[in-house]
Parts: structure tokens; sequence; C-alpha cells
């Protein structure tokens, strides 16, 4: 009874209070939201005990689950030392030996400007990427590239080179110009084109518009091998590849937007590492503290950073926020990156995303599945979609039903899509896809 009135109210004052995020109204109003009161492993439980496997690991940042003990004892042990420290001609020993560990990461010299989340991370990497070609006299490059269907954050910068029009179309006035290239696909090529030429035809317009607007363009900022909330839209590392050296023999920035694809969860560190590539600038957040607090970070080519001296001009990066490196988020992520090391994690994501590519595969077949693809521990089932949006509602179907049996993932359209921790148990694992076949096979369009 306890945990029904527990609920009851915390369901009353969430209606009266919260404003969620990505939530449409009228999902407000089909029933009850689950309310999370703790983690544990790779599952989730809400105000009535119900249990439900984390499959979107929590928009994709508990890449080790919930409670891990390694984390949580960081978290406390700093709470009780320094809670917060500015890094504003300051520093503290955990932004110190996490910007150290985060180099280490890199084979070049390297310098870490933390920032609060992924959004923050892009803005800075934006304005690094802007002042470097200001401070080198070139004030002229100051454009930007993207790829049509990318998304790299709410703040206006991030939407700009990253504008998705169902999500960010009221404030198109306001965003300023990017150039835009089509986005790789290599599950729905837009080319039809055969494998073996497939990186010509998908990397030919963003070659143009490198070669045609190099003297103006300050960057091209892309996520690696697979664009996120733009439909998990998979391409290869060969076109990654094609990208960064089109970059470097042309002079324009490569930032590369890690902050959803990092850490693992490609089965490397970081997706770049695909295709044997160093951006000049990589942007880190979400899982960075394994998702348990706020941090994420730009990390930028030494001589980059070297340009914003300040004599015998001053050339200072006034960009910073108030939490930038928190001293308990940068526990949490210096615990977090042990555990990487101690545990495998890398290694072990791998592993599993072969399992998770070969259950995948399974579905392919489904009545009105249009496309199956994966990388690493990112797994896609593309509903056939039409004008009517059979395919989207047929995908919201397939959520409600999987929720009513204990398990949390939210589709983007007609794209299913899991990303698990790291750390799910290969049962857990195989279990998740058999119940998500089972449950595309009943829907109906």
């Amino acid at each position: 009874m306890k945990n029904e009135q527990e609920n009851q109210h915390y369901q009353a004052l969430d209606r009266q209070s919260i404003w969620h995020p990505y939530t449409r109204f009228s999902a407000l109003k089909d029933g009850p939201l689950p309310i999370i009161t703790h983690g544990e492993g790779v599952y989730l439980y809400d105000a009535e005990g119900r249990k439900y496997l984390d499959a979107i690991s929590s928009w994709w940042a508990c890449n080790l689950g919930h409670g891990h003990p390694a984390i949580i004892d960081a978290i406390i042990t700093q709470t009780r030392e320094l809670q917060h420290s500015i890094l504003g001609n300051l520093s503290h020993p955990r932004a110190i030996e996490l910007a150290s560990m985060i180099v280490g990461l890199f084979p070049d010299d390297r310098r870490v400007m933390f920032a609060s989340d992924g959004s923050c991370a892009v803005e800075a990497a934006l304005k690094i990427a802007l002042q470097y070609w200001y401070n080198m006299g070139q004030i002229h490059k100051a454009k930007f590239i993207a790829l049509d269907f990318a998304y790299h954050g709410d703040t206006l910068g991030a939407v700009s080179v990253g504008y998705l029009e169902s999500f960010h179309k009221p404030f198109k006035s306001s965003l300023f110009p990017v150039f835009q290239a089509p986005s790789p696909c290599c599950g729905t090529c837009a080319f039809h084109a055969p494998e073996q030429s497939c990186v010509r035809e998908c990397i030919d317009t963003m070659r143009t518009i490198i070669r045609e607007h190099a003297h103006e363009v300050a960057a091209v900022i892309i996520e690696p091998m697979c664009q996120g909330s733009g439909g998990m839209r998979i391409h290869t590392a060969e076109y990654l590849k094609s990208l960064a050296d089109l970059c470097r023999r042309e002079g324009v920035l490569l930032i590369a937007d890690e902050i959803a694809v990092g850490m693992g969860r490609t089965g490397k560190m970081f997706a770049f590492e695909h295709a044997g590539i160093v951006p000049d600038i990589v942007c880190m957040g979400k899982s960075l503290s394994a998702g348990y607090l706020p941090i994420s970070a730009a990390v930028v080519r030494d001589s980059i950073y070297e340009t914003f001296r300040d004599q015998p001009e001053d050339h200072t990066f006034y960009h910073g926020h108030t939490f930038a490196g928190n001293p308990i988020a940068a526990a949490a992520a210096v615990a977090t990156l042990r555990v990487f090391e101690n545990e495998g994690i890398v290694a072990q994501s791998e592993a599993l995303g072969k399992i998770l590519a070969a259950e995948l595969s399974r579905l392919a077949d489904l009545p009105g599945v249009r496309n199956v693809r994966s990388l690493g521990l990112i797994g896609v089932v593309e509903l056939e979609e039409d004008k009517a949006g059979s395919g989207t509602r047929r995908a919201i179907q397939v959520r409600d039903r999987l929720r009513a049996n204990g398990i949390l993932l939210r589709p983007l359209g007609p794209v299913i899509y899991v990303m698990p921790p790291l750390v799910t148990p290969e049962p857990a694992l195989r279990y998740l896809v058999q119940a998500l076949g089972k449950v595309i096979r009943e829907s109906k369009a």
C-alpha cells in the first residue's frame, strides 16, 4: 500500500510541476508515467516495484549500467572532500587526474576544455574552431559544414550544425547558416550504390562543398560512424577516413561529436578509431561519468590550443561554465575510466556487439521491416514508413508493448533502436532482441 500511495503522490506532483523533455502533451494523457526510484545493473525499478531492462542506457549515457560500486564510492568520497571549485585561475585534483586520463586516450598532445553536458561541449568546439582561425589571422574562415540528419545538441549553435526539422523548426530564424552535405546511411543508401562504390557516391557532395568553400570554412562536424537522433544512420569507416583526408588536404578542421558513440559504444573507445583517424577536436559527454553526473569535454589538439596565447596579442578563450570540471562529476568520470580499463569494457562491448548483430539479423525478414543494421552495441530495426506515418505508429505500439513487458526504449519515428549498457549479460541481450522481434510480429501498421 505504501508504494501505491507514494506512486500516486509522485504522479500528481509530476503532472503539476515537471516539463518533460522531448515529450508530447498527449503522451501525458495516455496514463501514468513510470516513476523510477532506483537502478541496479542493467535494470531500473519504478515506485510500484516493476523492473525494466534499460535498453537505451538512460538516453545513451549509463554505459556501465546502474549502481556500479566503484563510481558510487568515488562520488561519496569526493562529496566529503570538495563539492565545487571553479577552474578559472584555479584547479583541483580530480579535474587534473581526469584531464590527464583523457589525454592519455589519444596518440597526440591534447588539452581538455571541460563543460557540463554534450551541447555545451559542442558549443565550445565550434567556438574554438572559429577562434583558432581568427587567432591565425584567417577571420574569413568562419563557416561550418555538417550532414543532414545530424544532431549535436539543443543549444542554438549546436542546433545550427545539427538541425532536425521535426525538433527545431521554431528556432530556424535564429540559427546561423551552415553548408549541409547528404548524410550517408549504408542500410538505406539513397544512391542505391553497390558496396564497392558506396564511399565515392555518398561523399561526392561533401567533397565538392569542401573544395569550393575551404577558404571560408572553419570546420566540418560529424557524429562518427553513426548519426543518433537523426535516425541511427550508420556509415562506413571508409567514408569517415575519406572525410578526414579531405579536411586535412583542404585545411579544414574536423570535429568529431563522440558524445553518444564514444566510450566503448561501437566496440572501440572512440568511434573514429574504426577509420584510423584522429580528429582535431573531439567532443565527449554522456557516459564520461557513466551517466551518473553531468560532465563533458572538448578535447583539442595542442597545436590549436597554442594559438590561444595572450602575448603579444590577447587570444584568450573567454569561454567557460560554472560547473565545468566539477570535482564530484570529475571524480565519477575518473572512476568510470578506471572501470573501463580494469574490467575490459571496450573488449566486452565488441564481443556483445557481434552477438547483437547476429540476433538482429533474424529480424530482417519480418513483415514491414525496411532495414536492420548495427554497430557495436547499437542495434536498429527500421520499419517501412508511408505518408500517413504507419511505421511511426507501429513503432509506438512496439515501444508501449515492450514497456508493459519490462523493457524501456524510445523509437525515433519508424526507427526502433536499442543501445543497452555495455555490461548487459548475454542472456539479457538475447532476450531483448527476441522480445523485440516478437512484438514487431504482433504489431500492426
